[in-house]
């Protein structure tokens, strides 16, 4: 992978000081991918939100802020890191300060596609500014150290904020609580962060059409997705969806090897470490929130828990995430290759998976299995998520760095939603066929209910199983096409033998 030639900040005195407003800014955008999931019965309930329409909150800022994603990249390209995390920052809050005031679904929904348009501004620029203000490889290994912990630990604790606000204030304070971290963190953006200057023949112009392509195609993929998760896959709108992301991103990588200026230069993706790290990030993204997705509603409809016992029950996954983000991968990133932290890393997380398979629908088993559980799926997880992402955008031009920021968040994205549906629908499966199998068992009202509950759990168990293949897939995968023989930030030589992607 080539060098980048940005002029080096190592003696920026603020750049730790910068860091961490980065991180807030990062960690505002990944808890607003979660914050509202336990908020959302009492939403429904205060504004008279239909079950049908109930999945909107979610979708419609999955929706944008996955669609947009590729085109925010660019935006910060063009425009500077530093700007583009501003007005991102300021278009955030005001869209949360909208949904918090919300009256009725449409205005709830309409500041959710905000949120996320804005947020598909906020998150490559936050990360790009990352990449190119760290250079040195044992700064960078610090500083992704931290972002990697945030980018994966974020949306368990996005659950936990989300079931504490709901509980002991109100539902409404999942949007207004954006209002405060961003205030805190555009005066960080203001006075701290200085980005480093351009050097010449940078300019980046917009590829329109290929902003209409992947926009639409990308947005057609969430939904798709997202869509199968609530309709099944058989579903003619789900096909449809499917079929048509598939058509507009064929066109758009067509496209991209036509365009003078393309909105995503095909070097970001074909250069084999980088696109097997893209990879990897996808995968494990899959089977993350698949985890989130059978834990909540293990606790809460299995065994009842309140909002904010669900929440704080993901603790030991965020401190998992520290320890293999901040503790393995940090202090390794810079001595071993990065396959021999995402190939391990995988496996641990693979193995917390299968702790999490053996859930009872009799005992919530919380300290002899969900509690090491998440632990090992954290740690590996972080150690994944922190090397991938550092992967992801070493060595990419300076003008590239915003947009190859956005492919990682793309990734996460969309990941995010293949996850949710294909496990949901893995398990819902399997849960039918449990009832089907034990049908006979049913002998009044009081097996009715433990038949639910018993099919419920048993349908996570194969869930999490196939979550523990993923992930085993992601070890495979990193394996076979991450040819980087040496640490990160020191001169990489590939194989010889994978020159052919």
């Amino acid at each position: 992978m080539s060098s980048a030639v940005e002029p080096p900040t190592g003696l920026d005195p603020r750049r730790w000081n910068a860091l961490v407003f980065i991180c807030l800014a990062q960690l505002m955008v990944v808890l607003d991918g979660t914050v509202v999931n336990i908020a959302l019965p009492n939403a429904k309930e205060e504004l008279g939100i239909s079950d049908a329409n109930q999945q909107w909150v979610i979708t419609a800022y999955a929706l944008a802020f996955g669609g947009l994603l590729l085109f925010g990249g660019r935006i910060a390209d063009m425009w500077g890191r530093r700007r583009a995390l501003m007005v991102g920052l300021v278009g955030f809050a005001a869209a949360s300060a909208l949904g918090g005031a919300a009256v009725n679904q449409e205005m709830l929904f309409g500041a959710r596609a905000l949120q996320g348009a804005f947020g598909a501004l906020l998150a490559p620029a936050a990360l790009s500014l990352l990449t190119v203000m760290f250079t040195a490889p044992a700064e960078r290994a610090k500083a992704f150290g931290i972002f990697g912990a945030i980018a994966g630990g974020g949306a368990a604790l996005g659950l936990i904020l989300g079931g504490f606000l709901t509980q002991v204030l109100d539902w409404r304070w999942t949007m207004y609580i954006n209002v405060a971290i961003a205030a805190v963190a555009l005066l960080g953006a203001i006075f701290e962060i200085k980005e480093p200057p351009r050097i010449g023949g940078q300019a980046v112009k917009l590829d329109f059409l290929g902003v209409v392509l992947a926009g639409v195609g990308l947005a057609l993929v969430v939904y798709g997705f997202s869509r199968a998760a609530e309709k099944g896959w058989g579903d003619t709108g789900t096909i449809v969806c499917l079929v048509a992301s598939v058509v507009f991103l064929a066109a758009f990588v067509f496209w991209q090897t036509r365009s003078r200026h393309p909105l995503l230069p095909l070097r970001v993706v074909t250069d084999r470490a980088r696109g097997g790290a893209y990879l990897s990030v996808g995968l494990a993204t899959i089977a993350m929130f698949g985890s989130f997705l059978f834990l909540t509603l293990y606790m809460q409809d299995a065994h009842h828990y309140s909002p904010l016992s669900a929440g704080f029950a993901f603790l030991p996954m965020v401190f998992g995430m520290l320890i293999g983000s901040t503790q393995i991968a940090t202090r390794l990133i810079t001595r071993v290759p990065p396959r021999m932290l995402i190939v391990p890393g995988a496996l641990v997380g693979a193995t917390g998976m299968l702790f999490l398979s053996q859930v009872s629908p009799d005992s919530t088993r919380y300290w002899s299995v969900i509690f090491p559980g998440l632990l090992l799926l954290g740690a590996g997880m972080g150690t994944v998520f922190m090397t991938t992402i550092n992967l992801a955008t070493h060595g990419v031009e300076p003008r590239d760095a915003g947009i190859a920021s956005a492919m990682v968040n793309t990734s996460q994205q969309v990941g995010g939603a293949v996850g949710t549906a294909l496990l949901n629908t893995i398990a819902a499966n399997a849960a039918a066929r449990y009832v089907t199998d034990h049908r006979g068992d049913i002998h009044g009202p009081a097996d009715v209910a433990d038949m639910k509950i018993s099919a419920l759990v048993h349908g996570e168990t194969v869930g999490f199983y196939f979550a523990a293949a993923i992930l085993v897939l992601v070890a495979i995968e990193a394996a076979l096409l991450i040819n980087v023989r040496r640490p990160i930030g020191v001169e990489q030589e590939p194989e010889a033998a994978s020159a052919v992607a």
